[in-house]
């Protein structure tokens, strides 16, 4: 959780700090758009590599380089002068953070029982919903004395000694040192049943999807806030830590009920709720109306995540998750680099109220489509 904690914060910053980073710069919406696609892409491409390397040198020196390397390009971020120099340490910090969720969750389920790997995926992911509700807090606090330039480097530097400190202390573990001989020399094969492959491209396919949607709509969250409620870029950065305080509790009882009732009934019935909840961000009245909107998608972006993890690992031998993962993850990222910009494109077109009633109406349609093959499968 800690680590999983340290590997996000820099990232956590990007967005809630974009109103500050678009006045700086002069930007405009899809120049915006393009800052965090930047960061995206190079996030999503890094993953295939970084899996194929975590399943063969083990996870560790991963892990290390995805949170002290990431930490680094954030403080490059806070001292860069141009726009183009901040896209360059976008990239930089995509590239470095690509080893870390392709080492981790293997390594994490390697370490429990398969009828508790939900619920262990869940406690792993507590950590990244911590930094993205408390990074867009810290930073909003840091911004008003130092500027979004200090919130990255005020982050960076402890960021890049946890870093080196956490290498060390996963050498001296014994369990540890033995889940990751596990992934690394296993030739464990899982069997295949009817249908298996058919059922696991359509579940990868879902989750990818989804999890590019919704990674190129959350990230105009705060810009929506600003131009569409007339909020102040501060109060904008909380409430989008608003939706990650679900991050606390929601990913493990979304491990848990992946345990309980399957990872395919629990993912299908949360992609066909994201459809109406993005839906009624544009209807919701401002404050309280908006902010329960807000924890809602939140809610469910957070018991998805262990869900699609638990199935996928589950679905593979030891050996290869790593690779597959990295496969999954830089698809997910990959979309939503390339969406990010188009998804700013239509609002600078057609407006808020239109792009998200657009992106609503595309989640029920992919998961009901994806439904079909998925159906009668409970993991």
């Amino acid at each position: 959780m800690l680590a999983h904690f340290a590997h996000h914060v820099l990232m956590a910053l990007m967005t809630p700090l974009l109103p500050f980073i678009r006045d700086d710069f002069a930007l405009d919406y899809t120049q915006s758009g393009l800052l965090l696609s930047a960061f995206a892409l190079s996030y999503g491409i890094s993953q295939l590599p970084a899996g194929w390397l975590a399943d063969r040198i083990g996870p560790r020196i991963l892990i290390t380089i995805g949170i002290s390397g990431v930490a680094l390009a954030g403080l490059l971020i806070g001292l860069s002068q141009t726009y183009t120099l901040l896209i360059v340490f976008f990239v930089l910090m995509g590239i470095a953070g690509g080893g870390y969720h392709p080492s981790a969750s293997p390594l994490i389920s390697a370490s429990v029982e398969p009828n508790k790997r939900g619920r262990a995926l869940g406690l792993h992911l507590i950590g990244g919903g911590a930094s993205y509700f408390l990074g867009p807090l810290i930073a909003a606090g840091i911004v008003t004395t130092l500027g979004w330039r200090g919130s990255f480097v005020g982050l960076a530097t402890p960021t890049i000694a946890f870093g080196i400190v956490f290498y060390v202390l996963l050498g001296r573990r014994a369990d540890i040192k033995r889940a990751e001989h596990e992934i690394t020399d296993t030739h464990e094969k899982t069997p295949s049943p009817p249908g298996h492959l058919r059922r696991l491209v359509a579940f990868i396919s879902l989750n990818i999807i989804v999890q590019a949607v919704l990674y190129s709509t959350v990230a105009f969250i705060p810009l929506f806030m600003v131009d569409h409620f007339g909020a102040s870029k501060e109060t904008a950065a909380v409430f989008l830590a608003v939706i990650y305080s679900a991050g606390l509790w929601a990913s493990p009882l979304g491990g848990y009920l992946s345990d309980r009732l399957g990872r395919v009934p629990v993912t299908l019935v949360v992609c066909l709720i994201f459809g109406p909840v993005i839906y009624l961000l544009t209807l919701a009245p401002y404050g309280l109306g908006i902010g329960a909107v807000l924890v809602v998608l939140g809610i469910f972006m957070y018991i998805r995540m262990p869900t699609a993890e638990a199935y996928i690992i589950g679905q593979i031998p030891e050996r290869r998750r790593s690779t597959i993962l990295g496969i999954y993850y830089f698809a997910g990222m990959e979309g939503g680099g390339l969406l990010t910009p188009v998804m700013g494109s239509l609002i600078d077109r057609f407006g808020f109220y239109t792009s998200f009633t657009a992106v609503a109406a595309t989640l029920v349609v992919v998961t009901l489509v994806c439904g079909i093959f998925l159906w009668g499968s409970r993991d």
